[in-house]
C-alpha cells in the first residue's frame, strides 16, 4: 500500500464513492486525496484504519451524504476500482485496503452506543472492536455471508436471471444472504429452490469477494442442476434463462464477483465475452 507521502495522505468517503480533487491524477486516486485534503472539511473525524496487514493506517474521513463537494473535486465510485485489483496478481492491492476502510469507517458510524444498554462504546486498543464500558458487550465489524452461485446444466448452459432491481436488462447468477443455522452448501441450494424453483447437486466452493456496499461478503460456488422447471419467483427474479456460453445476454461488468465467476466458466469453455459498448 506505501507510495511516497502515503502515510500523511487521506480517503474522503461520501456515500459510496470515493473524493479527490482535480489534482490528483486518476491512476494516484486509490492512493489517497493528498496530504492536504482533510483541510478542505474542517471538523471531519479522520480515522485511522490499520491495513491488511497491519503494517500502515489509512487516514479517512466518511462525510454526511448530503455533504457538498469542494469546487474542483470529483466522486467516483468505489466499485469502480475494483477492477484493477481483480486484474492483479497481488493480493495486498490498494484496492482491497480502501474497500476495507470503507467498511470499517462504515461500521464504526452504526457502532457508536452499546447494542445492549445503549452506553457510548470505546474503542479497543488491541484489535478493530468497541467495547461498551457500562455492560462489557464487545462488538466487531460486521460482516454478512452471502452466496452467489453459476448454476450449469449437461448442455454446456448457464442459468442467469433478470433481478428487478438491475438496470439495462442485465442478468446476472443467483445470490442470496446466509440464514442462521445454514451452512454455505444448503444456502446455495435453498436460494435456487426460491428463486428459480430449482433442484442443484455438486456444489462446489470457487472463490469469495468483499462487497462492502454495505457489509457482505460474497462467497462464489457452482453447482450443477438436476431437476426442476425454472420458474423465476416474480419478487426479486423478474426473469431466468438458460444460455450458451456464446449467446449470453448482458453480464455484470468486471470487478462484480459473478462476472470473475462467468468469466472462469467461460475460459474453460474456450470462450470470452465481448461487452457490448453500444
Amino acid at each position: 500500500m506505501s507510495e511516497e507521502n502515503r502515510n500523511r495522505s487521506v480517503y474522503i468517503f461520501h456515500g459510496t464513492n470515493l473524493l479527490a480533487p482535480g489534482t490528483v491524477p486518476d491512476d494516484k486516486i486509490i492512493f489517497g486525496a493528498g496530504s492536504g485534503a482533510a483541510g478542505f472539511f474542517p471538523g471531519a473525524e479522520i480515522t485511522a484504519v490499520p491495513t491488511l496487514d497491519c503494517s500502515e493506517t489509512i487516514d479517512c474521513i466518511l462525510l454526511d451524504e448530503s455533504a457538498a463537494l469542494p469546487p474542483g473535486w470529483r466522486a467516483l465510485p468505489i466499485r469502480s476500482f475494483i477492477p484493477l485489483a481483480e486484474e492483479s496478481s497481488c493480493r495486498n492491492h490498494p484496492v482491497w485496503d480502501i474497500l476495507r476502510a470503507y467498511h470499517i469507517i462504515q461500521w464504526r458510524k452504526e457502532s457508536v452506543f452499546c447494542g445492549r444498554c445503549g452506553a457510548a462504546n470505546r474503542d479497543c486498543p488491541d484489535d478493530i472492536s468497541r467495547i461498551c464500558p457500562q455492560c462489557g458487550r464487545i462488538e466487531f465489524p460486521r460482516i454478512s455471508p452471502a452466496v452467489i452461485v453459476l448454476i450449469y446444466d449437461d448442455r454446456n448452459r448457464i442459468l442467469l436471471a433478470n433481478n428487478r432491481k438491475f438496470l439495462n436488462g442485465m442478468y446476472s447468477l443467483i445470490a442470496g444472504f446466509v440464514e442462521a443455522g445454514e451452512c454455505l452448501e444448503s444456502t446455495v441450494a435453498r436460494e435456487a429452490k426460491e428463486e428459480v424453483g430449482i433442484d442443484l447437486d455438486d456444489i462446489q466452493y470457487i472463490t469469495s469477494q468483499p462487497w462492502p456496499f454495505p457489509n457482505s461478503l460474497m462467497i462464489g460456488f457452482k453447482a450443477r442442476y438436476t431437476g426442476g422447471t425454472v420458474k423465476p419467483d416474480g419478487v426479486e427474479i423478474h426473469d431466468a434463462q438458460w444460455f450458451p456460453g456464446d449467446k449470453l445476454p448482458t453480464i455484470p461488468k468486471k470487478g462484480a464477483i459473478a462476472r470473475r465467476i462467468i468469466d472462469q466458466w467461460l475460459s474453460g469453455q474456450g470462450l470470452s465475452y465481448t461487452e457490448d459498448l453500444s
